[in-house]
């Protein structure tokens, strides 16, 4: 069978005919292997336990083009890739955070895609043949693209920090600030 790159994610997967999502741009044969990816984790809660990174994943390596939805769909999911990520929350507060965070979604801009989405894709994890291969598949694949947008990570903690300020919306210790003028923001633990 023939293969073709997928103009999201840049992974190549079989040449088919078939649906793609509405505004996250990819290849048929990409949709469906994330497709695959999302039976097996629906089936089984041995691979559930990595089912939000796999769609974070999925959606920041195919941002579409700019559009209300598309700029506040990758904006949510990064950002839940940064708690993930950088602040180890679980999936249930890092879901819950991201979940408060979209309220303030209309405040998102359109970040301009990275040349690269990162080295790994939905094609590395549809391979995967047990539940272990699969997880560590996923988190290596979420890794690579959240550090594929590196040029965007200091927006994407400043909106965490925008949520910070908004009353109630804000549930986690810690606080994300810069260091010094111009140097990358760290996350600090408050004191309570």
């Amino acid at each position: 069978m023939n293969t073709v790159e997928c103009v999201g994610c840049g992974g190549q997967f079989p040449e088919i005919d078939g649906p793609v999502h509405r505004y996250m741009e990819s290849s048929p044969g990409c949709w469906a292997a994330f497709g695959e990816v999302l039976a097996r984790e629906y089936s089984d809660p041995i691979y559930f336990g990595v089912h939000r990174l796999t769609v974070d994943a999925y959606a920041v390596q195919h941002p579409g083009s700019p559009s209300r939805q598309s700029i506040r769909s990758v904006g949510v999911h990064l950002i839940r890739l940064c708690l993930f990520l950088e602040h180890g929350l679980s999936a249930e507060n890092a879901n819950d955070a991201m979940l408060k965070a979209a309220k303030l979604k209309h405040t998102f801009v359109w970040l301009e895609p990275p040349v690269s989405l990162g080295q790994l894709t939905v094609a590395d994890v549809v391979k995967a043949r047990t539940a272990q291969a699969h997880k560590s598949a996923v988190k290596t694949w979420a890794q690579s693209a959240w550090d594929a947008w590196l040029p965007h990570h200091d927006t994407i903690r400043i909106w965490l920090s925008a949520r910070q300020g908004a009353r109630g919306l804000w549930p986690y210790p810690f606080r994300v600030t810069p260091k010094k003028e111009g140097q990358p923001l760290l996350a600090t633990t408050l004191r309570r």
